[in-house]
């Protein structure tokens, strides 16, 4: 009982007397290199709230990263010791000599700390860089709704273990990412590095000067030792570490006055069309057809031009589906519209076609110009089948037995089409077959979209969600387990702690979630889809990672998302 009674009063005076005494505030290196991380450690000598640090001061020269907080109690011969630890991630934002103020915590506060940065040019500073990002842009002067293409690179050297990259930012712009992320090797200055390249199509909406802000790259790399080898001890040791690449000034022009007819700003365009079957071959009642393709370079394929064609009386013109196609040549997008037209002569005869233009502007040059299409004639030959007109669907056929009689010049003309009296079997052979090849075609894509937007419902709760993630794992649907997993985690997140952040990518549900077979899972899910070399995904395991997950709470303590400050 004293010895118990003796504790309880040396806890009591341990407690009456906490406060903190002293704080020190250092850096993990210096100088540091624009565009690089580096780590500023506050060391208070007491407990203190996690929420004592205000990192405000430091974002005018400064992009601030996440924050971690750890705190340490110790006992030795009664008497009690404790400290708490900040540790903030700092990017520099330009070259120079800059201070990192005087922090406070509590009542008391840090000495400030002059950090010189320099800049990645520098003597000697390039060859020991183990991280950096590296942008190329096709064009710094450009219209409105003009599309430039953005291609990041990330380069590492270092062991890296987990991260995601940001989006770049531009205001009043449309951005959106082309095709999947490519994986390479590359050397430079001796030292192999390993390359994650991924593009970008960007299109301002406005005119004006602005900064194109650079992708940030945030992580975690496994530490090493002197030697180069992970030791023991250090075995699974990580430091986050972020990185972000150079900022780009745009000039964005306005729509120019001598701009005329819809507005397309390309660096290229033109139009070409073919006929089938060749022009020598063109019969009554046998459809012919001409497909036009547009193709443009600096414009996306939702900004290509309707194509239609004009009527010419005698001809019947059906118009196909367009199909889109985008594609990379020579780091600019290029856009294509392709659209067939079935073309039916009703009669015998030399048709003209009208000319076919489509204005642009020539972002190059900076002129209005029009890509066209010269008008054509073309010749159709009677139907050796003896067809001499086509069927419409108001067409009133003549009985075989009856002869025809003499249309009346001084009567209204009736909607009847005369027909031979031999049937144009063959015609309306084709005429069926092409009826149905047209109905099958409408059902399979009914059919298909149905069936899409039944799988891809929008869940409406957290259950819904994991129901929903399970089914993914059992048909090994990645795509599809990857855009639900972020969603699922958010809701549950906010059910089981309301003031606990979102996450937004898959880098920080693995942290979030202190897991070891979900992240194990997780890492072959993305391996699968955007490893070297793509493979087949077996969900099998991220089932049964997902349970344990659904069944366990996520841990208030466990918050290590990346969380920018703005």
């Amino acid at each position: 009982m004293v010895r118990i009674l003796t504790s309880l009063i040396i806890t009591l005076i341990s407690f009456s007397s906490l406060a903190v005494n002293n704080v020190t505030a250092t850096i993990d290196r210096n100088p540091v290199i624009k565009g690089e991380s580096f780590i500023l450690e506050i060391v208070a000598d007491d407990d203190a709230d996690s929420d004592a640090l205000d990192t405000s001061a430091l974002l005018t020269d400064f992009i601030v990263g996440r924050t971690s907080v750890s705190s340490q109690t110790s006992m030795i011969n009664f008497k009690t010791t404790r400290s708490t630890r900040w540790s903030t991630v700092l990017i520099a934002k330009r070259t120079g000599e800059f201070v990192i103020p005087a922090l406070k915590i509590d009542d008391k506060y840090t000495q400030p700390i002059t950090v010189k940065v320099l800049s990645p040019q520098d003597s000697g500073q390039a060859v020991n860089r183990d991280l950096f990002i590296t942008n190329e842009i096709s064009n710094t002067e450009l219209y409105v709704q003009q599309n430039v293409t953005l291609t990041v690179k990330l380069h590492f050297a270092a062991n890296l273990k987990r991260g995601s990259l940001s989006e770049p930012q531009l205001a009043s712009a449309i951005i959106k990412q082309l095709g999947q992320d490519k994986e390479s090797d590359a050397i430079i200055n001796g030292r192999r590095f390993r390359v994650i390249e991924r593009t970008y199509t960007i299109s301002p909406q406005q005119s004006g000067d602005f900064t194109l802000k650079s992708p940030l790259f945030s992580g975690e790399v496994q530490l090493q030792t002197s030697g180069g080898r992970s030791s023991f001890f250090s075995f699974g040791e990580t430091k986050s570490v972020s990185v972000i690449g150079e900022d780009i000034n745009l000039t964005v022009m306005p729509i120019p006055d001598s701009a005329n007819g819809q507005w397309l700003p390309a660096e290229l365009l033109a139009v070409h069309d073919e006929w089938q079957p060749t022009p020598e071959e063109f019969k009554v009642g046998e459809p012919i057809t001409r497909t036009m393709t547009i193709t443009a370079a600096g414009l996306s394929e939702e900004q290509l031009p309707k194509i239609e064609l004009a009527e010419v009386p005698g001809l019947k013109i059906y118009p196909d589906q367009a199909s889109l196609h985008t594609s990379m040549k020579q780091s600019r997008l290029v856009s294509q519209k392709v659209q067939s037209f079935a073309v039916v002569a009703s009669k015998p005869g030399t048709y003209k076609i009208p000319a076919f233009e489509v204005p642009w502007w020539n972002a190059v040059t900076n002129r209005q110009e029009v890509a066209r299409i010269e008008a054509q004639e073309i010749t159709v030959l009677p139907n050796p089948n003896g067809v001499t007109t086509v069927p419409t669907f108001n067409t009133v056929e003549q009985p075989l037995s009856e002869p025809q009689a003499p249309i009346n010049q001084s009567q209204p003309r009736q909607p009847v089409t005369v027909v031979e009296y031999k049937t144009p079997w063959l015609q309306w052979l084709f005429l069926a077959l092409w009826l149905g090849t047209c109905l099958l075609w409408f059902v399979s894509a009914k059919f298909k979209k149905s069936k899409k937007a039944k799988e891809q419902t929008i869940p409406k709760n957290v259950n819904e969600y994991y129901l929903q993630l399970l089914s993914a794992c059992k048909q090994g649907n990645g795509e599809r387990v990857m855009s639900l997993l972020v969603p699922w985690l958010n809701l549950k997140l906010t059910q089981e702690h309301s003031n606990k952040p979102p996450i937004t990518n898959l880098a920080q549900a693995t942290q979030t979630i202190d897991n070891l077979a979900f992240t194990e899972a997780l890492n072959e899910l993305q391996q699968a889809y955007y490893g070297k070399t793509q493979q087949t995904w077996n969900g099998k395991a991220l089932f049964n990672a997902l349970q344990q997950v659904q069944k366990s709470a996520i841990s208030s303590n466990n918050d290590q998302s990346l969380r920018l400050n703005p």
